[in-house]
């Protein structure tokens, strides 16, 4: 008997839950294109190199937190060239989104 009702109410739950997905709608999201998303990150076509040294940035959080912790200068050249990259050539929020200020920044460079 106790079975028989689990069979029944799984049945139930199955079918209310089919009916509910196929009475949903599909959502009429408007269509993005590159350059729409280049325009929301202020980037230009040409700035491949930002994304590129953020990456490169974020492999070197490492050296920059003992940097910051112990004063030690051991940064990578790597490490540099992406920070000079970011700091010269990207829009100033990338720093920003791993979470150093512009004044860690400026004493990183």
């Amino acid at each position: 008997m106790g079975s028989t009702f689990r069979v029944f109410f799984f049945a139930l739950l199955l079918l209310s839950s089919l009916l509910f997905m196929a009475k949903a709608r599909p959502l009429d999201l408007p269509k993005t294109t590159a350059s729409d998303l280049l325009a929301r990150l202020k980037l230009d076509e040409e700035s491949p190199d930002c994304w590129s040294s953020l990456i490169q940035l974020q492999s070197c959080t490492g050296e920059l937190i003992m940097f910051f912790l112990n004063g030690e200068t051991e940064i990578g050249k790597s490490c540099c060239l992406a920070i000079r990259t970011i700091s010269h050539l990207c829009w100033p929020t990338m720093i920003d989104a791993l979470g150093f200020t512009a004044e860690e920044s400026h004493v990183i460079e």
